[in-house]
């Protein structure tokens, strides 16, 4: 695990940091291989000698009373299907189903998700076959002929226990079945006799208070909540954190990274505001990696980019040869039809009018100006392409004429009026160049206007000048933050914007428009008359406004910044813009990607996941489980309520106080002892001596205890036997006469 944040050397934001120094991977599916049948323990044992079998949510573990640890361990799945091709059916139990790709989508759980609860039987005996096979268990005279001693949880369903008693008995033929507490096996393995047992596994948590080797179940509180719901939490984090994930996180490798990578906070409020701290985020920054594909990238020699540039260069010279080919044809067409008009001008000299007028009619001209003009432009348009191949500059345009303008249309014959209607409409043009013109250099005069001002008040009055200057800086980035919102905001369906942008389009598309459209085809329709009316237009893209979809903002902005950082002494670089949106002050770059650069285009880092605030928050959820909108009182809640009031009357509650017993895979978490310790002696009374203290082996030794229980001779009188079973039932169970034989 990460060191403390106390703990962590400093270093500076700036300072650069270094490649990770370990990146985790995600496991695989936990396939064993093949397991061979171990006969040596059925030869070694006797009719007395019990199957101990842990029934646990997330393994089954099995073996006999005399042995030191489990043989078989295993978790409670089970596939079977059909194969037809080869006319077989194959079954797979336990970790066996990760071996095949067809098992593995079909493979079913014991228990009901997320809980402790048996839901279906056919895979529960499965497991049993499974396991008593595996033991090498001798069954050719009609049963396996040994006790069997199988643990449950805190308040088993009678239904369940009927069901597995039913199971043993009739399926297997077992001589006689006990049942026990697997938390109170693991207490009375580690040596207990007064105290509180903290049971937190798999599918839940329990507290249960013992008194004088006693349980008292009528004091024990369940919390809905263990491995299993901390593994859902924490994909549920993921998914939240990284909703484009490329790869797929499976159920057992949520709990696999919640098991490496998670621990309880000492302070949970003061490191959580400071976890995404610049300071040590390398090392509470966990990296985990997920498989994925590099995209190959050829690395060409020398050589071979010596010769792509110079087939670049080849291809730019032919296209420079193809680009002056063509020009040369189209000059060469140009001075063919300027030396045909010329001919026909010459042509039309020498005959009459109504034979000038036919061979205009004929060529597309309606007088002799329009060949004058098509002579002039085709002259000008010659020249020009001559001095722009001979690299020669045009010379000023000299400024158009249009005497007809000034002359009556009374004095005009009919040409002549055609004539002066073009020169209205060429002069009609000229002004609004010239009109255009003068407005550009007007404004140049009022921005060279504006800018000798402004360095006037700069001059007068510095300070007053660099405040109106971060105010519109302010103001700029203001804006530049709207926009922002409202993009996001028209992303959001269910946003304000979204919804009035929706509402403007259905007015457009609505079948009953607001004026009636006449029945001789005219139409009504006046939209377009007023310029407000295209404003709807803008509204629907997002926009407010046709200036702020012209003006550039960060342009204005980087000016002001400019003009700051070299009139203003306060204003550094680090004050821009530009350095405050740097990654390395990003709290969301932090969260998302640690203190490391990103690339959206490296692979590696695509599948790339950072654990950093999540690796508290998790196991959190058992001492506040509001974090995860659960319900329910914290563990240290509930522990404090059983000590101070259920048991504020009792005499052993000195006793009870003195050792308090944690068991169970979710209490392996680093800190969690000292968490809980520190906790409950801030709720408890200052004279009470108060102790914690965790099993050698939260997850084995609930499996020893009952191996330990079963071997001694006391413990024969708490077995159900088989008539005891046919004349009493399933449900029968000797709890009144075996009530301390667990201790």
């Amino acid at each position: 695990m990460a060191p403390s944040i106390a703990e962590v050397p400093p270093s500076g934001r700036n300072s650069p940091k270094p490649q990770p120094t370990k990146i985790w991977s995600v496991n695989e599916p936990p396939f064993e291989g093949f397991r061979p049948i171990d006969t040596q323990g059925y030869a070694q044992s006797s009719r007395e000698t019990a199957i101990i079998i842990d029934n646990g949510t997330s393994a089954v573990r099995a073996g006999w009373s005399f042995d030191s640890k489990p043989r078989i361990s295993l978790p409670p799945l089970m596939a079977r299907y059909r194969d037809r091709k080869l006319a077989r059916t194959f079954t797979f139990v336990g970790s066996d189903v990760y071996a095949d790709g067809t098992a593995r989508g079909q493979s079913k759980s014991a228990y009901d998700p997320g809980s402790n609860i048996v839901n279906n039987w056919d895979v529960l005996e499965g497991v049993l076959d499974y396991c008593f096979i595996k033991m090498g268990v001798d069954g050719q005279n009609g049963g396996i002929d040994r006790p069997i001693v199988l643990t449950e949880p805190v308040a088993n369903l009678g239904y369940a226990r009927k069901t597995t008693s039913e199971i043993l008995f009739e399926c297997y033929g077992a001589p006689s079945v006990a049942y026990g507490i697997d938390s109170l096996f693991s207490y009375s393995y580690n040596g207990g006799r007064h105290g509180l047992v903290v049971s937190s596994s798999y599918s839940s948590t329990h507290v249960i208070p013992v008194v004088d080797h006693k349980a008292l179940l009528s004091q024990t509180t369940r919390l809905n909540w263990g491995r299993c719901q901390s593994a859902e939490y924490l994909l549920k984090l993921l998914k939240l954190k990284y909703p484009s994930f490329p790869g797929k996180i499976s159920d057992r490798q949520a709990e696999d990274l919640v098991r490496e990578h998670c621990y309880v906070s000492q302070d949970y409020e003061n490191d959580l505001s400071h976890y995404l701290d610049w300071t040590g985020l390398e090392d509470r920054d966990h990296i985990v990696q997920f498989p994925f594909t590099e995209q190959v990238v050829t690395q060409k020699t020398e050589e071979e980019l010596a010769r792509a540039a110079e087939k670049r260069k080849e291809s730019g010279r032919r296209l420079q040869e193809q680009a002056a080919k063509m020009r040369f044809d189209k000059l060469l067409k140009k001075e063919q039809e300027f030396e045909y008009y010329q001919q026909l001008h010459e042509q039309i000299q020498t005959v009459t009018k109504k034979e000038a007028k036919r061979i205009l009619d004929s060529n597309d001209f309606d007088h002799e100006g329009e060949l004058e003009r098509k002579l002039r432009d085709l002259e000008k348009s010659i020249k020009k392409s001559r001095n722009k191949d001979l690299g020669i500059e045009e010379e000023q345009a000299e400024e158009p004429t249009f005497p007809l303008l000034d002359t009556p249309d009374e004095q005009l014959n009919e040409e002549e009026l055609k004539a002066k209607k073009t020169q209205r409409l060429m002069k009609s043009n000229y002004d609004a160049r010239q009109r255009a013109k003068a407005e550009r250099e007007k404004e140049k005069a009022r921005i060279a206007e504006e800018q000798r001002l402004d360095d006037e008040r700069r001059t007068a009055n510095l300070d007053g000048w660099v405040a109106e200057k971060r105010t519109a800086r302010l103001t700029l980035i203001g804006r530049m933050k709207d926009r922002e919102r409202l993009k996001a905001e028209l992303g959001n369906r269910k946003s304000l914007a979204n919804q009035m942008r929706m509402k403007s389009i259905a007015n457009l598309a609505s079948d009953n428009p607001s004026k009636k459209r006449r029945r001789g085809g005219g139409d009504d329709d006046t939209f377009g008359a007023d310029d407000g009316d295209w404003n709807v237009y803008r509204t629907i893209a997002g926009e407010a406004s046709d200036e702020e979809e012209e003006e550039d903002l960060g342009k204005d902005l980087k000016m002001l910044e400019a003009q700051l950082l070299q009139h203003d002494p306060s204003f550094t670089e680090e004050s821009t813009q530009e350095a405050q949106s740097d990654w390395t002050k990003s709290l969301l770059h932090a969260f998302l990607h640690g203190p490391y650069p990103y690339d959206p285009q490296n692979q590696r880092q695509i599948h790339q996941l950072h654990l950093n605030v999540e690796r508290i928050r998790v196991p959190e959820v058992v001492f506040q489980p509001s974090i995860a909108g659960l319900d329910q009182a914290g563990i240290v809640e509930i522990a404090a309520g059983i000590l101070t009031e259920r048991l504020a009357d009792s005499s052993s509650r000195t006793d009870v106080l003195r050792d308090i017993f944690l068991t169970g895979g979710n209490t392996m978490f680093r800190g969690f002892e000292d968490r809980l310790r520190t906790e409950l002696r801030a709720v408890l009374p200052a004279e009470l001596q108060l102790g914690v203290r965790q099993a050698a082996d939260p997850v084995l030794d609930a499996w020893r205890g009952a191996a330990r229980w079963a071997g001694r001779v006391e413990s024969r009188a708490c077995f159900v036997t088989r008539a005891e079973f046919l004349e009493k039932g399933g449900e029968y169970i000797k709890e009144h006469e075996c009530g301390n034989v667990y201790f």
